[in-house]
């Protein structure tokens, strides 16, 4: 072996060194980009090509995920990733260490299993949707979704479990129709051209139409582009026309669950 200006030691404290920081160089990408690399190796260059690969209609929720490099992705998109690419290394994908790939295949609840549910034991993930105590107004505008925030348990109800996620009800405007404290199941759309009219969803606005957040129901208006919202609070008068392109997100909700007793 030559050695230029130096030990034997030192050639060995310089290859440690860079062994240093190739881990570091490989675990500063990001969840995304580990996401790509095995997207790649399927045929997909992009994003757009992930999205229709996982089945999206639309590919903005992994859109964000590339433009924002501290983004991390929702419950579903782990889910679908996993059951997509079945020999992932899914804690490769998560925290960039281990290799790429599993040696042998091993079962999707097993391979996500790091996800977070507190003190549940979750036997099959993938039947069970998570609830989020968070309210509409208190949303991160800036992710694109509401469903980020680490879930504070799971909800297994077999009419609901193709839903995205469960939220409390807060404030009076959907009254008598959605009572705060109540907990409402609701499901992404992603095709914001077909709506249910007079049924009630939770809509995310950009920030040009004041950043709404907000349960509402939804009524079709004379101009295909718009779209009209109104409370069922009688108290609540006057109703919001929208232009449809202002919709960031859109969740219909499916049905709710009422608690008599805190």
């Amino acid at each position: 072996m030559l050695i230029l200006g130096g030990t034997a030691k030192t050639a060995n404290n310089y290859t440690n060194n860079f062994a240093k920081i190739q881990i570091t160089l490989k675990n500063s990408s990001t969840i995304f980009e580990r996401m790509m690399i095995l997207a790649t190796k399927s045929g997909c260059k992009n994003a757009n090509d992930l999205s229709k690969h996982l089945g999206y209609k639309s590919p903005e929720k992994l859109y964000r995920l590339e433009r924002d490099q501290n983004a991390k992705p929702s419950v579903d998109i782990l889910i679908d990733f996993a059951s997509k690419f079945k020999t992932a290394n899914m804690n490769w994908i998560l925290t960039g260490f281990g290799s790429e790939y599993e040696t042998d295949i091993v079962p999707l609840k097993d391979r996500l299993g790091i996800i977070p549910a507190d003190d549940e034991d979750i036997k099959d993930i993938t039947n069970r949707v998570p609830y989020y105590n968070i309210d509409a107004n208190d949303i991160d505008i800036s992710r694109m979704v509401a469903m980020e925030e680490k879930p504070e348990y799971f909800v297994n109800y077999r009419p609901f479990n193709d839903c995205t996620a469960y939220l409390p009800v807060y404030g009076d405007s959907m009254y008598p129709k959605y009572a705060s404290g109540e907990i409402v199941a609701v499901k992404e759309i992603t095709n914001h051209d077909i709506i249910q009219w007079g049924e009630a969803y939770v809509i995310i606005t950009t920030e040009s139409s004041n950043s709404l957040r907000t349960i509402k129901i939804l009524h079709e208006h004379p101009d295909p582009n718009k779209i009209i919202l109104r409370s069922s609070n009688p108290n609540f008068k006057g109703d919001t026309v929208l232009n449809k392109k202002e919709i960031i997100s859109l969740y219909l909700i499916k049905g709710k669950i009422t608690r008599n007793m805190i």
